[in-house]
């Protein structure tokens, strides 16, 4: 995998990527000023992206802010389609929400965050949006830290050089000896539980999901609101059936070998 160094890295493209990442709940419409602050980039050259990302339909203004178009779905909807996720993974989270109730999803390590590639849920409750598509701090998220847990040495030490953890609630552990800790027994028991880390009133337990060769690339977990069972009951009552998912889930990911290889983790570059 080549650097920001390498001549064959594409700046422009970089920074028309960036562009687009930079919208959210929060910021949904941007004018340029707004987009260059949130990115770091000149106002200039945010210009140039986002009239650029305006002339392929990805971007629309209202008057003189910017949003996303509806064709940027297209992004995510190729690789929905390209690799079968709903086909390989869904039959295993429905039988988990079946069981359980509440919520059912996996996740793949993306830089210092979870990236959810699949969910569902049978919960109703107000509480941050698990869905396709989000991303999450890995330090306080269940399956941010059975990823976390799997990274040999060399990337878990650039994972805590660029992470820098924040209290998302009054529990969330933010101490990096604290979450090494955490990590080395999580990487031992084979499992994690977080209670109240990301936001109030969750509750969850992940595992890990290998490949044929034993290697950790994903992560697949249950969640549920914390004052109705504590993590020993969360533990006691639904690790055997998310181990037994977690396994079905290799099997099913061993056939389909391109979604498989597009889960396996990339490595940290040479700094």
């Amino acid at each position: 995998m080549i650097d920001s160094s390498s001549p064959e890295f594409v700046e422009a493209l970089a920074r028309g990527l960036s562009v687009l990442e930079a919208f959210d709940a929060a910021n949904p419409e941007m004018t340029f000023a707004e987009i260059s602050r949130k990115v770091g980039l000149s106002i200039a050259t945010v210009r140039r992206s986002v009239l650029t990302l305006e002339a392929l339909g990805f971007v629309k203004r209202h008057n003189k802010h910017f949003l996303l178009a509806p064709r940027v779905l297209i992004l995510g909807s190729a690789y929905l389609r390209a690799f079968n996720i709903e086909e390989a993974v869904s039959p295993e989270l429905h039988r988990i929400t079946s069981l359980f109730g509440d919520a059912a999803n996996l996740a793949v390590l993306d830089g210092t965050n979870v990236l959810y590639i699949a969910h569902h849920s049978e919960s109703r409750g107000v509480r941050r949006n698990a869905r396709l598509g989000a991303t999450y701090p890995a330090y306080a998220t269940s399956m941010g830290r059975v990823l976390l847990a799997s990274l040999p040495e060399m990337e878990a030490d650039h994972f805590f050089q660029h992470c820098n953890p924040i209290a998302l609630t009054d529990y969330t552990v933010t101490d990096k000896s604290k979450l090494r800790q955490i990590l080395s027994e999580v990487r031992c028991q084979g499992y994690s539980v977080t209670v109240d880390q990301l936001d109030y009133g969750i509750t969850a337990l992940a595992v890990p999901v290998k490949d044929m060769t034993g290697r950790i690339i994903c992560a697949l977990n249950s969640s549920g609101y914390t004052p109705r069972l504590t993590a020993d009951e969360l533990v006691e009552q639904r690790l055997p059936e998310l181990r037994v998912s977690a396994n079905r889930v290799s099997e099913l990911l061993a056939r389909f070998p391109a979604l498989l290889h597009s889960l396996v983790p990339s490595p940290v570059p040479a700094q």
